[in-house]
């Protein structure tokens, strides 16, 4: 029989080629952290990504099976917080792949918005080490409270509850969003340090709780912001950082693949082109390549 800490290290190297994971820490952070401490006790339900697209189209009842031995959590699969909110603790090859695109380094400096229970906040603060910090951020109470009591043997990272629109991170090296939105906010783009990277959902709207779209990685340059496509997704969407006025937009963008063609983001002051996926008044997704778009 396999002790939990046996499932916990094949389940670190099962992520690691699931996600293709390259950033030095992750795979060791995976089969460090124990996810059944975060998750608070038996029984839990847990579910596979396919299972969960049957049940959001209709075609399945319910995609969640209940289990009581924590080595059922060391799968590649969700486990549910708030059936009711739909609300799951994350794919860990999903969660894997953002954060590997983060490039998070020892002594980097993160900022972790909508962190849930602190699980993936947890593998984070492992990659980036003592030298370096976590700041976590979860509109949900509850779940702001558990992780705040999740992470407490974590002197590198702080958790705090609110809202994401109006929270600032101060200046960091990486930034994950954790549900969905239609546009970044100017002040991520503006707290990324020098080379930093912004991992951020673009979605639209499946139904009142889950959006679909593009994972995307976008990189403060010396010449502005470059973006990049990391995976599709279907995540929780996040209500204050959507604009209803961009939902339309961002429906064509989906439907017209632009999205997944991103190379820029602007915030110079220009008319909409065609190179303009979705034209806001403070920031612009495009498919221009950074050299020949005025970012700034």
């Amino acid at each position: 029989m396999f002790s939990v800490e046996d499932c916990r290290a094949f389940y670190a190297q099962e992520i690691r080629f699931a996600a293709a994971v390259a950033t030095p820490g992750i795979v060791e952070a995976y089969a460090r952290v124990p996810r059944e401490k975060f998750l608070g006790p038996a029984p839990w339900q847990v579910s596979s990504p396919d299972a969960r697209a049957l049940s959001m189209t209709g075609l399945r009842e319910s995609g969640y099976v209940t289990v009581n031995d924590p080595r059922d959590l060391y799968h590649n699969v969700v486990v549910a917080l708030d059936r009711a909110k739909d609300i799951n603790n994350g794919q860990p090859s999903a969660l894997a792949r953002w954060i590997d695109a983060l490039a998070l380094q020892p002594g980097s400096r993160a900022f972790h918005l909508g962190c849930g229970v602190g699980y993936y906040t947890a593998i984070i603060a492992e990659v980036v080490g003592p030298r370096g910090s976590v700041i976590g951020l979860e509109l949900q109470e509850d779940l702001a409270a558990r992780a705040k009591e999740n992470l407490a043997s974590y002197a590198n990272v702080t958790i705090h509850q609110g809202n994401g629109a109006s929270f600032d991170p101060g200046p960091c090296d990486a930034i994950l969003v954790n549900c969905g939105v239609t546009h970044p906010q100017p002040l991520w783009l503006e707290r990324l340090r020098d080379r930093g990277r912004l991992v951020v959902p673009f979605t639209m709207a499946m139904n009142p709780q889950i959006g679909q779209g593009v994972m995307t990685k976008i990189v403060r340059e010396p010449s502005g912001y470059s973006a990049a496509m990391v995976t599709p997704l279907a995540i929780f969407s996040a209500v204050s950082l959507r604009d209803p006025a961009l939902e339309p937009l961002m429906l064509r963008a989906l439907s017209t693949g632009g999205l997944l063609k991103l190379k820029s983001v602007r915030r110079d002051a220009h008319e909409p082109s065609d190179t303009c996926v979705l034209h806001g008044a403070e920031v612009c997704l495009s498919t221009a390549p950074l050299s020949s778009s005025a970012a700034s």
